[in-house]
């Protein structure tokens, strides 16, 4: 089993363990004339006490299955979701992108993990080996047909034990967010959420996973040293989705769904939902932020947008204020975006707010304060009252 393991021999009781616990997993006690650190019924073993022992006297041991070491897990899964048409989301593909490189540096394969129903023609395994993966691990079955969590979790859990992969990747769509916290139970391994960057360490191999945290002002990066496999969501947008190469082969591998998996939930009727409008997928963007000044001057911006040919995006404040709808909202609590042309107006550029709009390939800022961040992340700078600056490029766009 997983453990917590105190050198005594180098413990000198100096307690920057405890400070660093968040968990109160680890206390200092009195045994003699000395005081020692010791465990807690409360560890999570999250190694934040290991991390800041200046006589490296602590530890953590095990892996996430009791007997195993960590280092025999091998190979990186990207959860392949597919959409009730059957076709497997975009995110699954921008995922690959990103785990190829992963996968290169660890000198491991990489496998997609693809449960459907029996007549999802729109799921192609073909597709996923061209986006870059090694194997696709398929298994058709008609309780894979709904997106039921508990079912897919103990599907990827046995697959997951039987083959040890080293870590995880999910898509942060509302089922990868369903999905991934029930895998992560069900192997006692960590999992961390909504991440904006995945690099992996090249001493210890370790995937670094980056996200925002205390309401985005700040990053923070989370490693899992003695659990497996790794696991992490990504939203949709953070990372480019690679070309894909037909001319790329690899192994497409059937596998059965135990037969003792079964359904506790059975849809009876689909409704479907109104449309909503989505800037996912957007290649032009207009985003406005509080530098607008008022709601009246949103009708200008959409006029901008649409000269342009874009959709309007916004930043969080605008959204809390009423003056657009959440399906707008631009960044890490809102949408991640990877558009051709992103035209940011009035946006100071917060970080969570630059965590979600990485992926645009240009990006045109406009804002008063010269010093403003958004404009590092700008390929070109107009420093200037914004509602002049879009006037002007209204008029200018209006006569072409």
């Amino acid at each position: 089993m997983s453990g917590l393991a105190i050198d005594r021999e180098l413990c000198i009781g100096c307690g920057m363990c405890v400070k660093a616990c968040d968990t109160g997993g680890i206390e200092l006690a009195w045994e003699g004339p000395r005081k020692f650190a010791r465990g807690t019924d409360a560890c999570v073993y999250c190694g934040a006490c290991a991390g800041v022992c200046p006589v490296d006297a602590i530890s953590i041991t095990g892996g996430a299955q009791a007997g195993d070491d960590p280092s025999t897990y091998r190979g990186i899964w990207v959860f392949a979701q597919t959409g009730p048409d059957g076709c497997v989301l975009p995110v699954a593909r921008e995922l690959l992108g990103r785990a190829r490189t992963i996968a290169d540096e660890r000198g491991c394969a990489l496998t997609a993990v693809l449960g459907t129903g029996p007549a999802a023609d729109g799921a192609g395994p073909r597709d996923l080996i061209a986006a870059g993966a090694d194997e696709v691990i398929v298994c058709r079955d008609a309780r894979l047909a709904e997106p039921d969590a508990e079912v897919f979790a103990r599907w990827i859990c046995a697959l997951a034990r039987d083959r040890r992969p080293e870590a995880i990747l999910y898509g942060a769509t509302a089922f990868g967010r369903e999905l991934a916290p029930a895998v992560a139970v069900r192997l006692k391994t960590g999992l961390t959420a909504d991440c904006t960057a995945l690099p992996a360490d090249p001493e210890t191999g370790l995937l670094q996973q980056t996200r925002p945290a205390f309401g985005g002002n700040l990053m923070a990066t989370i490693v899992c040293p003695a659990h497996r496999p790794q696991m992490a969501t990504v939203r949709p947008g953070v990372f480019a989705a690679p070309a894909s190469d037909a001319s790329r082969t690899g192994t497409v591998s059937e596998v059965a769904l135990d037969a003792g998996v079964a359904p506790r939930v059975r849809v009876l009727e689909r409704r479907p939902a109104a449309a909503a409008a989505s800037i996912a997928d957007a290649r032009r963007l207009v985003v406005v932020g509080r530098g607008i000044g008022s709601k009246k001057n949103l009708p200008l911006m959409r006029r901008l947008a649409e000269l342009l040919g874009a959709e309007l995006g916004c930043t969080r404040p605008l959204v809390e204020a009423g003056w657009l709808e959440y399906a707008h909202q631009v960044g890490q609590t809102g949408v991640a975006v990877a558009p051709d042309l992103l035209v940011s107006v009035g946006v100071s550029g917060a970080i969570q707010h630059l965590a979600g709009i990485g992926g645009a390939k240009t990006v045109i800022a406009v804002n008063e304060d010269p010093d403003a961040p958004v404009f590092g992340a700008a390929r070109y700078r107009v420093v200037g009252d914004c509602i002049e600056v879009a006037s002007a490029l209204v008029e200018e766009l209006e006569g072409r």
